[in-house]
Order: C-alpha cells, then sequence, then structure tokens
C-alpha cells in the first residue's frame, strides 16, 4: 500500500484530489520535456498527450487546456449556440462550482433535473428536453458527470450512459461528459476508456485530480471541432506557449498513476468505515470522495484543521473527505481520530451550552 509524503510530515489533507505534488520522477519528467510553442501547434510533448488520450478513448481530435473548467466550457460552446438550452443535473459541476460560465460566456441557457447521485437517466430526459420550433426554445445538448462530485463520487453505470446516448441520437442531441475524475470511475468498474468515450460527442478527462499532474485537462472532440476550439480556448486565455513541460506531467501520470487509483477507493472505504464506528452518519463511498452527514460542518472542519486534519464542508450539515496518491492508511487513521474526537467534543459543549429542552 502506498503511504503519501501527508502521512509522515505535515496535515492530513483531504480537502480534495487537487492537493497532490509531484513526486520526483514527475518532476524530472516535466524538466526533461521536449517543448515548442503549442499555439502555433509546435509542442511535439503536448502533441503526444494529446494523441494518446484521443486513442485510449476513441476520440479522433483532442486539446489540451490548462483547466478542466476550460475544457467543460469550451466544449459547451462547441456543441451549444447562444439561446440553446443544455440539460443537465442541478448539481452538476459545470453549474455549481464554474461561475455561471455557460451563460456568461456561451448564452447558453440551462434547464436542469434533479437526479438520484447525480446519474442522469432517460426517464429523466424524457420528462424535460424540448424539440424546439420557431416559437419554443429547444434543448440542444445533455451534460453527465463521470465521477459526479456534488454527490459524493458517484458513478455513472455503462449501461444507463448507452441508454442516454441511444435517446438523445434519436432526439437529435448532444452530449458533453464532464470527465474530470473518469479514471476513478474506470478504476471502480472496470470498463474500458473507449467504453465511456462511445457515449459522448465531446469528453473532458483532467489530469490534476486522480493522476496527481500539477495542472491540465484535455478536451476529447471530434476533428472538425478542432479549430473552433482551438479559437475559444484562445479566447479564454488558455494559448499556452512552451505547455509540452505541463504534458510532460500527464504523460507520466498515464504510465504510473492510473493503476494506483484503486487506492484510493481502498483509503474512503476505510474512512468510511471508521468513521461510521466513531458514530458518524456516512453515505457509502463508490469511489475516492467520502460525505458525512454531521450538524455544524463548519465548526467540524475548523477544528479538525486545528489538529491537521484538513477536510470541506460542502454543506452546512455535510463534511467532505477526499482520498489521493498523498493520503495513506495512517492519513486516513488520523482523520478518523481527530474527526472522533471533535465531534465528542462539539456534542458535549453543545449539551451544556443548550438551554434546557432545546438540545
Amino acid at each position: 500500500m502506498t503511504i503519501g509524503s501527508f502521512d509522515t510530515a505535515g496535515p492530513a489533507d483531504l480537502r480534495s484530489d487537487t492537493v497532490t505534488r509531484p513526486g520526483p520522477g514527475m518532476r524530472a519528467a516535466m524538466a526533461a520535456a521536449e517543448v515548442g510553442d503549442d499555439l502555433f501547434g509546435e509542442d511535439p510533448t503536448v502533441r503526444a498527450l494529446e494523441e494518446r488520450l484521443a486513442c485510449l478513448f476513441g476520440f479522433a481530435g483532442a486539446l489540451f487546456t490548462p483547466s478542466g473548467v476550460m475544457a467543460n466550457q469550451i466544449a459547451l460552446q462547441l456543441l451549444v449556440r447562444p439561446g440553446e438550452e443544455l440539460v443537465c443535473d442541478a448539481e452538476a459541476h459545470v453549474l455549481a462550482h464554474e461561475e455561471a460560465s455557460p451563460a456568461r460566456y456561451g448564452g447558453i441557457q440551462t434547464r436542469t433535473v434533479s437526479a438520484d447521485r447525480g446519474v442522469i437517466t432517460p426517464a429523466l430526459l424524457a420528462g424535460v428536453v424540448r424539440r424546439g420550433n420557431p416559437y419554443t426554445l429547444g434543448t440542444r445538448a445533455v451534460e453527465v458527470e463521470q465521477t459526479h462530485t456534488r454527490a459524493g463520487g458517484t458513478v455513472h453505470p455503462l449501461e444507463t450512459l448507452r441508454a442516454v446516448r441511444e435517446l438523445t441520437a434519436d432526439l437529435g442531441l448532444a452530449v458533453h461528459m464532464d470527465g474530470a475524475r473518469i479514471w476513478n470511475a474506470m478504476a471502480a468498474t472496470g470498463t474500458p476508456a473507449r467504453s465511456y468515450g462511445e457515449t459522448a460527442d465531446s469528453l473532458s478527462v483532467c489530469l490534476s485530480k486522480g493522476l496527481g499532474a500539477p495542472v491540465g485537462s484535455v478536451l476529447l472532440l471530434p476533428p472538425e471541432h478542432l479549430p473552433r476550439g482551438r479559437k475559444l480556448r484562445h479566447g479564454l486565455g488558455g494559448g499556452m506557449r512552451q505547455s509540452g513541460i505541463l504534458a510532460a506531467a500527464g504523460l507520466y501520470a498515464l504510465d504510473h498513476h492510473t493503476e494506483r487509483i484503486a487506492e484510493d477507493h481502498q483509503h474512503a472505504r476505510l474512512l468510511a468505515a471508521g468513521l461510521r464506528d466513531a458514530g458518524f452518519t456516512v453515505r457509502p463511498p463508490e469511489t475516492n470522495i467520502v460525505l458525512v452527514d454531521v450538524p455544524g460542518a463548519d465548526r467540524v472542519v475548523a477544528r479538525a484543521a486545528e489538529e491537521g486534519v484538513l477536510v470541506t464542508a460542502p454543506g452546512p450539515d455535510t463534511v467532505r473527505l477526499v482520498t489521493h496518491l498523498d493520503v495513506g492508511r495512517e492519513a486516513c487513521r488520523r482523520a478518523v481520530e481527530v474527526l472522533a474526537a471533535t465531534r465528542t467534543e462539539i456534542v458535549t459543549r453543545a449539551r451544556i451550552t443548550a438551554p434546557a429542552g432545546h438540545l
């Protein structure tokens, strides 16, 4: 079992899988990268990364971007014109965490569904998509998230994605998949990358979460969309120069960090079991995100941080812990111990300070 760098020194940082730091091997690969001006299409390491991921997921085109947010927004603008409609889950990352970018930069109207565990189904879509006519706004695309962040790293089953793809094809709609944590879905289910790629018109994959690279995502798309995709990337400030240094980190991660993602899922299950034994209500984790239902989540987060355990509170009654390659068994054990003590402390304090009959 891999022991992360935070097991022996510093805080146990379970805020997100974005906090990982490149190790010596990845740093060496970055330092040795062959580079060129990517805006002129001359960076060989960027091209190698794009071609490798396009081949892996079964696409003919790929575009390296500085962030997953940019990759998602380029994809949506390629699929949905201003004044047209996108359907997605109400808690989708493209809405909750991307600064209203579909409307701000794309003029895109969104229509949402409340999906159980964030999983979009054909039944949900059948009730909301609009065909459109000269007098009625028409739905143009559907967005799905793999895995779903705010639902707790939940996985869209492959058969569900295929059924969504079949329905949208019949209706003439496109599908974009936000695959920021698709590596976790593949590790959890054993589903090949190409099978997921077959269920979407465009797919963004992140290199800086489970794979542990410091920067970058890749948008996979049909080759006919590449010229406009590059233009949109440039307009959004994502035109990079000698970015092969960053792409080299992604290539290293693909070679060294994909198989070990299953360890993150094991650690998430250890966390969930330990916290459940400590009296918390824990939602069963499907991948590397653990959601804990606890009143006063902000107080729990602040108190845990004082003890060197970093977690987040995505809601007033929810604490989130995310495992990654810099978190091993010892960090998980520390997190359970600190959160259990924090819970006891806060509950005890509430009993002491609450007016009679108001606990």
